[in-house]
């Protein structure tokens, strides 16, 4: 089977996502998982010291600056689901507008960053990565912001981790997921459609709604 733009938006549009076993294997397959992480809009957890982090500032934000680099950091590691044709394919849903990336710079540098696909109300987190101590929170913080003011309903974080448990996550059934995916299938939704806050504007809205 032959992995296209369309055939990955449709596949995500019922619930099932690709992975490879490796960057080398040149298969590609596809998981249906039991249950479903997810991060309720308006859950994400702040802790003290990330509020600590935000409030501090000395980063820079952006969203779909390079959104290949962001990918390719998150291949970055000694095992990746990641290999040549997803990495095609996901820039090419990029291009079209239905993948996007956000970015965490330090001194010019790209230090953290998230990506995911974006269909309707819904956001598919697919991976996320850090070189410096919290900047993958501070990329998750921001994009779970952008989510809910751009009008989002579902937020897939595809499996539940412990780290994402810390931050607000949670498990669902795959029947309750189809269901919250249907739903938020029919939102008109825009990632792109809200500026990014100053830090202080971010942890005030995030504080009142966690």
């Amino acid at each position: 089977m032959t992995l296209t733009p369309d055939l990955l938006l449709h596949a995500y549009s019922v619930g099932v996502f690709p992975m490879a076993e490796s960057r080398d294997d040149p298969e590609v397959f596809w998981v249906d998982p039991k249950r479903r992480g997810v991060f309720p809009i308006g859950g994400f957890h702040l802790s003290r010291s990330l509020i600590k982090t935000l409030r501090r500032g000395g980063y820079q934000i952006a969203v779909n600056r390079d959104f290949a680099a962001v990918l390719d950091a998150c291949a970055d590691r000694e095992e990746t689901w990641i290999n040549p044709e997803i990495r095609a394919r996901y820039i090419d849903l990029h291009n079209q507008g239905n993948a996007h990336s956000l970015e965490v710079y330090h001194a010019g540098a790209l230090t953290g960053g998230v990506y995911g696909v974006a269909l309707g109300g819904a956001f598919f987190g697919e991976s996320m990565f850090s070189r410096r101590r919290d900047a993958s929170k501070i990329a998750l913080a921001y994009l779970m912001d952008r989510l809910q003011q751009s009008g989002f309903t579902l937020c897939d974080t595809q499996f539940l981790t412990p780290h994402l448990a810390s931050l607000g996550a949670i498990e669902i059934t795959r029947a309750s997921y189809r269901r919250q995916l249907r739903d938020a299938l029919d939102i008109a939704a825009d990632f792109t459609a809200v500026e990014l806050p100053d830090p202080q504007v971010l942890v005030q809205r995030m504080t009142q709604t966690s």
